[in-house]
């Protein structure tokens, strides 16, 4: 880079494991990107505190500490770089780094330094390791002499750490010339009077500065009391407990759910908490919307106006989500996103669909999308391939849906699927504004090529195929009136987004949807009754021998739509779910596939992943030559498909 350096394969250590990146040094700061997108770590000139250099096992490690106490450790330097950033950092920010060592002694007799939130342990001035103050969860007094340090489980260790440090101690004699003490005071006593004035335990760092109890959390589920510290927050149930540092806060999502009694509230986390052998980047609240909170920091004055004045105000009273959000932004410094310009049919900020066997909403935000509850998925608008809109096709035709594919440039594939046909306009329109490429779109990018015709066509029919359909069938062709009694509500109950929606949209059938639709206004509206004994006769008629109207058929010459690579798998697996639990449904079935493919390893799917980019090319080798001058034809003998 033109106005500082730029060094590739830096890594981050610290509590979440070491994480490979990029670090780049500039006049303003430095600037640290995680491999594979995350969160980044940014530290402007005006808050540095101090740099260090040490010498460790096959390279240079940089120790970056800001004024805020944050101690940062830089891996992968080559001795030329240090050179290199030693004269830049001298020339830009006024300061030379200091030379530390590293002891290998193996001695552990030595000092304690205590710098910020950070203890180290020096052996002849060199340094044996350093610990994070703000990782203590207790300090014990154990006789006169031993203090220990008991860390809090580390929630936030990322896969590849394995280990996690859970105590240490340390045995300071009264002799200790560091930390003199007295007959009733003992050095050790001392020592850990000053670890509890740093860290975040004891008398001033235990009691939280506000806590929300019984909060329901979606993932990882439960009820949970939210007890927010000074410097972390702390999950709090009957069989979990998670301490979560804000230093691990990446963002928070403030989003409302359209006339519904809840709000979510989702705090996004890099690295994600775990509960066993699963993670959880984001953490899924569910506050009641209308309840109100009314409360007061526990804070103490003198630390409220010298560091927290400007950010929140000591009383809180209004709707218990906005006050979380407020305080926590405050505390944490974390921000916050809220939808933006999108709006539903129904003047929402999400539409209906599902993902992977799950019914949930798709929130399209200004820079991502979000899906919520379960599973939790985040797409930044950045990792987007391309993105395509698909006739639905579960049970035959379903002219009332249509499904959302979501490529990444990673070739992973999100598909949201069973979206209401009238929220196609909003979402289409919402993709073409943030610029985001179209699959079947063609190259102008004026006109769609069939597929997005067919969805479009669908939505701008002034007369609905299905409502005509049912009104031939039920009432007959006796009145061209319109009966008000069978004009169906834009939100058709066959959706299985809908609260009242069927078990899964796969085993749906169009036609026997309309069927219990219209014995369902049979039973409840007499002048339906009439309209049934027409459409009898009518059948009858037909087994009389009059001639029916043949069925249009798809072109069998079309190409297969390509498979992804969950298709692949649950292919392989679907047998092994049914013989493992028998009379198993066929929603829990798809379930089951869905939780199994989440738990494979990035080994185990890399087989189905490479099946899948194999038939999406045969795939688009075939639709390239494929030509069907019959298609609107097809797509109309669809529709009476069912009847």
């Amino acid at each position: 880079m033109a106005d500082g350096h730029s060094f590739n394969s830096i890594s981050l250590g610290g509590r979440g494991g070491t994480n490979p990146g990029q670090l780049k040094v500039h006049s303003g700061g430095i600037v640290w990107k995680k491999q594979g997108g995350g969160k980044a770590v940014e530290v402007d000139k005006s808050d540095l505190l101090g740099l260090t250099w040490m010498k460790v096992p096959r390279s240079n490690q940089l120790g970056v500490r800001t004024k805020d106490g944050l101690h940062y450790k830089f891996t992968g330097f080559r001795d030329q770089d240090v050179a290199s950033l030693n004269t830049f950092f001298k020339s830009n920010f006024s300061t030379t780094p200091e030379e530390k060592q590293l002891s290998v002694s193996g001695k552990n007799w030595g000092e304690v330094d205590l710098n910020g939130n950070t203890l180290t342990f020096l052996v002849g001035n060199k340094q044996a390791f350093e610990i994070s103050l703000a990782d203590v969860a207790q300090t014990q007094l154990q006789g006169k002499n031993d203090v220990m340090l008991e860390f809090h489980v580390d929630d936030t260790t990322g896969a590849n750490e394995k280990d996690s440090l859970m105590e240490i101690s340390f045995h300071v004699p009264n002799s200790n010339t560091q930390f003199v003490g007295d007959e009733s005071r003992p050095s050790a006593q001392v020592f850990r009077d000053k670890i509890v004035s740093m860290a975040d335990v004891g008398a001033g760092g235990e009691e939280s500065v506000v806590t929300f109890d019984g909060i329901a959390i979606l993932t990882p589920r439960g009820r949970y009391s939210i007890e927010l510290h000074l410097s972390f927050l702390r999950l709090q149930g009957q069989a979990n407990d998670f301490k979560i540092q804000y230093s691990s806060v990446v963002r928070v999502f403030w989003l409302p759910k359209f006339n519904q009694p809840h709000t979510f509230v989702i705090v996004t986390l890099d690295p994600p908490i775990r509960k066993g052998q699963t993670l959880y980047p984001h953490i899924v609240m569910q506050f009641e919307t209308d309840a109100i909170m009314d409360t007061t920091l526990s804070m103490n004055e003198d630390l409220y106006n010298s560091k927290y004045k400007d950010k929140i105000d000591p009383e809180h009273k209004g709707l218990i989500h906005e006050v979380f959000i407020t305080i926590l932004r405050g505390l944490s410094g974390a921000k916050v996103t809220k939808p933006g310009k999108f709006r539903s049919s129904q003047d929402g900020y999400a539409v209906k669909s599902s993902l992977k066997a799950e019914d949930g909403v798709l929130y399209p935000l200004e820079k991502s999308f979000f899906f919520l509850p379960k599973p939790p998925t985040l797409i930044l608008h950045e990792e987007i391939d391309y993105v395509e809109f698909e006739r639905h096709t579960a049970g035959g035709s379903n002219m009332h849906y249509f499904d959302f594919l979501v490529r990444l440039k990673t070739e992973q594939e999100h598909l949201f699927r069973n979206i209401q046909r009238n929220e196609y306009s909003n979402l289409f329109q919402f993709v073409q504004e943030k610029g985001l490429k179209i699959m079947n779109f063609n190259a102008a990018g004026v006109q769609p090529i069939p597929g997005v015709v067919d969805i479009q066509r669908d939505i701008d029919e002034i007369v609905d195929p299905h409502l005509n359909r049912i009104r031939n069938e039920v009432i007959g062709e006796e009145s061209d009136e319109e009966d008000e009694d069978f004009v169906i509500d834009k939100d058709d109950g066959g959706s299985p987004t809908d609260d009242s929606g069927g078990e899964d949209s796969d085993a749906s059938d169009s036609g026997g949807e309309k069927e219990a639709l219209m014995k369902k206004k049979l039973k409840k509206e007499p002048s339906a009754v009439k309209a049934s004994s027409s459409r009898k006769r009518t059948k009858e008629s037909d087994d009389d021998g009059k001639k029916k109207r043949p069925k249009k058929k798809k072109d069998p010459n079309a190409p297969k739509r390509a498979m992804s690579a969950f298709m692949f798998f649950s292919q392989t697996e679907r047998e092994n779910v049914k013989k493992s639990n028998p009379g198993i449904s066929f929603t829990e079935v798809g379930k089951e596939l869905g939780d199994r493919w989440n738990k494979l390893t990035a080994e185990e799917k890399a087989p189905y992943e490479a099946k899948a980019r194999v038939d999406k090319k045969r795939y688009s080798d075939e639709i390239s030559g494929y030509k069907n001058p019959q298609l609107m034809d097809v797509d109309s003998a669809d529709e009476s498909d069912g009847a």
